[in-house]
């Protein structure tokens, strides 16, 4: 095979052409907008590497598939785990508390390599997209491939054992050649139609679960058969125009890629099939390519590639916390001090652990690599633990103090007049940051969403009263559902949700990921309006926020406009029935200035003040309220001055902490904001309350 050639600078090269993608990606991601393309060519790589060494020995024992799985033990977990625990120990000394218990959350499904399926569950929930990124999401590649090399062995084996148990002569070999191309074939096909359609349906996911990557590897494994048979006849001229072409694509999906784009799908494509030219092709020594991807510098980085993929995103997402933003200075000190860390995890750690030989190697690979795995297993599961309990008792506080509320707890003290009720910037806030981010309205734990792409769509009940009121909209409206609930339980309210994640009813287009999740959400829409007409309600109680922009609008404001015209449109139609119908005004938006407002309160702790913003910063685009004007049976309702004063809009108000991430309102500040709520019920004089 081609691949048994021994040392292979060019595969080094390609190593160092990858690690930049990602590298120079998470550094400038507004100028390599494609680099996360770089994991794909890691992809191709290792599955070309790993059957070319399973080709040269197929497994046919026992001890056989444990040699192997040692030797990815012995190359690969030593750096992941020490990179963990420095991780670990970094995120708890400089990052806020509330990256603490997703960061041990996150080591342990990166010690057993299952991390890419927890960020695939966390990507169907956009709130997770205001949480701070956490410095070990990166290890989901990893996890991808470790689950690789567990199934690859099994399916090599078969795949040799049936190519090869006649093949005496050469039409016989090349017959087994045909056999084992067919195997693979086979999984590359059906991974990469799974990978086209799920993508199609769900980018998020797809990006992270391992079938829709498993056609990356087994085109590499498809590569380390082909070369000796296929490409080793083509001239010379020919190969280097193919590994030519090969480095212009990847190159091409670097610069040209954006991460907005569905991926893997049809789009991983390019990147792969670049990266299989390059291997197929394997450029010779005196060519111009091969040359350049035998240089020294490049040898050496393509030599450090994995460790510099292990410690370089932890630098990135912790530096923050160190110099308080990430300056020019700031990203080239990032860059170059992951270049160092990885040299010396290089040395110190792979290749130590790498070259070690002892009387009893295989044995102890297992219990060494067991022990290490579980100690490190046990304390993030401890320090998980520990987190859980802390913010259980925070919760039980909040409870409380809404119980034992003083006349300037929470939106009280905005209704007297945030100057004239006492405003300690030091206290810890009810909840706490670290409590904050879970403090959400049940119908959350509930599963009352309609998640992408809004194919379910789930309604709950809350109380049993005779005057039947229906909340819709998008999470902007569910976050009122604790104030709602306590209207219910005093005014004889039974509540039906109609909830989903993101997607706006309305009669104008969004422009989601795909187009069959655009038709979706229209159709989410469609089915809101037959489920609340014809009198089935007494109240309709809604609110949206414009979080994804109009099909065809390239900014806000167009899209606002297009926005408030298909909002318009859609009241009408929802109001012909004559139904009353209150929209509440959305809140003042502080992701406009910081990545969540927990992580800013836990990491100025003391300084509540520090995470304010005022009207004008916290502004965002309003187009659903603004869409009611002129449609009768439409009202509005309007508490933004319990958000904000007219210079400041505090990020604890009463002692409550006002928002659980960026823009959604906690349980507990809703509870607090129920008297108002109902008296802007009351003047509109619906005769629900």
């Amino acid at each position: 095979m081609g691949s048994a050639r021994g040392f292979r600078p060019d595969i080094q090269g390609l190593r160092t052409i990858a690690v930049l993608l990602v590298v120079i990606y998470h550094v400038w991601p507004n100028r390599l907008t494609g680099g996360f393309a770089g994991v794909d060519v890691f992809f191709v790589i290792s599955g070309f590497l790993m059957t070319a060494v399973l080709l040269k020995s197929p497994p046919r024992s026992g001890r056989d598939f444990a040699g192997f799985w040692a030797r990815r033990i012995r190359r690969l977990v030593p750096a992941a785990l020490v990179v963990l625990l420095a991780t670990g120990v970094a995120t708890r000394l400089i990052a806020p508390s509330t990256m603490w218990i997703g960061t041990a959350r996150e080591t342990i499904a990166s010690i057993f390599y299952v991390e890419n399926w927890v960020l695939a569950g966390n990507s169907v929930n956009y709130l997770a997209e205001d949480s701070a990124p956490s410095p070990l999401q990166h290890y989901w590649s990893l996890s991808v491939e470790e689950q690789f090399y567990i199934v690859w062995p099994f399916l090599m084996a078969f795949a040799t054992w049936w190519a090869y148990r006649k093949a005496t002569s050469s039409s016989a070999t090349a017959r087994a050649t045909v056999r084992l191309m067919t195997v693979l074939g086979a999984v590359f096909v059906a991974s990469l139609v799974y990978s086209i359609r799920y993508t199609a349906t769900n980018p998020s996911g797809a990006y992270f679960v391992t079938p829709t990557r498993v056609w990356e590897l087994a085109l590499g494994g498809m590569v380390a058969i082909l070369p000796v048979t296929f490409v080793g006849r083509l001239p010379l001229w020919a190969r280097t125009a193919l590994s030519w072409l090969g480095i212009a694509a990847i190159l091409i999906t670097g610069f040209m890629y954006v991460g907005s784009m569905p991926f893997p799908g049809y789009s991983a494509l390019l990147p792969t099939v670049g990266t299989a030219l390059v291997l197929g092709c394997s450029p010779k020594d005196t060519t111009l390519l091969g040359q350049l991807l035998g240089l020294r510098p490049v040898q050496f980085l393509g030599d450090i590639s994995y460790s510099l993929y292990l410690v370089h995103w932890p630098v990135i997402a912790l530096l923050p916390y160190v110099s308080g933003h990430l300056g020019l200075l700031d990203r080239c000190a990032a860059l170059v001090g992951s270049v160092v860390l990885a040299a010396l995890f290089k040395k110190y750690v792979e290749d130590v652990f790498r070259q070690k030989r002892t009387p009893r190697v295989l044995a102890n690979t297992y219990r060494y690599g067991a022990v290490a795995m579980a100690a490190l297993a046990l304390a993030a599961g401890g320090w998980w633990w520990a987190g859980n309990v802390h913010i259980q008792a925070e919760q039980r506080s909040a409870e409380a103090a809404i119980s034992d509320a003083g006349p300037c707890f929470g939106a009280a003290s905005m209704a007297k007049g945030f100057r004239a009720c006492p405003q300690d910037p030091a206290a810890t806030p009810v909840p706490s940051p670290d409590a904050a981010k879970d403090d959400k309205e049940v119908a959350y734990a509930d599963g009352c969403w309609a998640y992408r792409p809004f194919t379910k769509r789930p309604k709950c009940h809350y109380g049993n009263g005779s005057i039947k009121v229906a909340l819709v909209g998008n999470s902007h409206a569910g976050h009122w559902q604790p104030a709602l609930n306590e209207l219910a339980k005093k005014n004889n309210w039974s509540i039906t949700t109609y909830l989903v994640s993101q997607c706006a009813p309305s009669d104008t287009r969004q422009k989601f990921d795909t187009k069959e999740m655009t038709d979706n959400c229209q159709a989410y829409g469609k089915w809101v309006l037959d489920q609340t007409a014809h009198g089935q309600y007494d109240l309709i109680i809604s609110s949206n926020r414009e979080s994804v922009q109009a099909e065809g609008k390239n900014d806000w404001p167009s899209s606002e406009k297009a926005a408030r015209a298909g909002f318009h449109t859609y009241l009408k139609k929802w109001a012909a029935d004559g139904t009353p119908i209150v929209l509440i005004h959305d809140l003042p938006y502080p992701g406009n200035t910081m990545q969540n407002v927990p992580d800013c309160l836990a990491e100025h702790a003391g300084e509540n003040d520090k995470c304010a913003g005022t009207p004008s910063s916290w502004k965002w685009y309003y187009p659903y309220t603004a869409a009611a004007a002129g449609v009768k049976g439409v009202h509005t309702i309007d508490l933004t001055k319990y958000f904000c004063t007219a210079t400041t809009c505090p990020a604890v108000i009463g002692g409550v902490t006002v928002y659980f991430d960026a823009s959604h309102m906690t349980a507990t500040y809703a509870r607090t904001l129920t008297p108002y709520l109902e008296q802007k019920l009351d003047a509109l004089g619906l005769g629900v309350s």
